[in-house]
């Protein structure tokens, strides 16, 4: 009989999973961790367990489906071919997987900022992530390869054009869309790419 007394992570999951929900059907505002235990189906207790407060649930989600989504462009990238092009592919695909649930997307994308400051923090840490991720891929040493190395700052520049096109797509419910932003986002990698010279 295990004498750990770690809460059960499985309940985590689920108060991660209950808060996509609640906020989709509800909005952040409207949503108690009376709401959050019911979907999950643990006690408000078990809540306390795993999160301070109904923000810190919120901020918990925002970066476990940001390191999914970083999993996502990494498991994209296919080292036959030139780091841009493979850029592409991982933003196909990060956009595939934003698409496949809208829900959580507009969660993530638009109660986040609902935070203040706290949420402003968490997000900018999940951009310098992605920025990182696209550093990391870009300046990968190529045979042939013809562009200077993209600096950070540029990287970040990358990251937050491609965050407004999703919002845009969110204000305008088209989320099942999003995949049609790919070839945007990779003619402005390129173009950011090729003019930092």
């Amino acid at each position: 009989m295990p004498t750990s007394a770690a809460p059960d992570t499985s309940h985590r999951r689920r108060l991660l999973d209950a808060m996509g929900e609640a906020v989709a059907l509800k909005g952040y505002a409207d949503t108690t961790i009376a709401d959050l235990a019911a979907l999950a189906r643990v006690s408000r207790r078990t809540f306390y367990e795993h999160f301070t407060t109904k923000e810190d649930c919120l901020i918990a989600l925002y970066e476990a489906a940001s390191k999914q989504s970083l999993g996502v462009l990494r498991d994209a990238l296919d080292p036959r071919h030139d780091p841009l092009t493979q850029a592409e592919q991982a933003l196909n695909a990060y956009l595939a997987t934003m698409a496949s649930n809208p829900a959580l997307l507009k969660t993530l994308f638009v109660a986040i900022l609902g935070l203040g400051p706290v949420g402003l923090q968490a997000r900018r840490r999940v951009n310098q992530q992605l920025a990182d991720f696209i550093v990391e891929v870009v300046n990968r040493p190529h045979e042939g390869r013809e562009h200077p190395p993209l600096p950070s700052a540029l990287a970040m520049s990358i990251v937050g054009g491609i965050n407004e096109l999703v919002l845009q797509m969110v204000e305008q419910d088209r989320i099942g869309e999003l995949t049609e932003l790919t070839t945007t986002t990779a003619q402005f990698v390129r173009a950011v790419v090729y003019g930092a010279r």
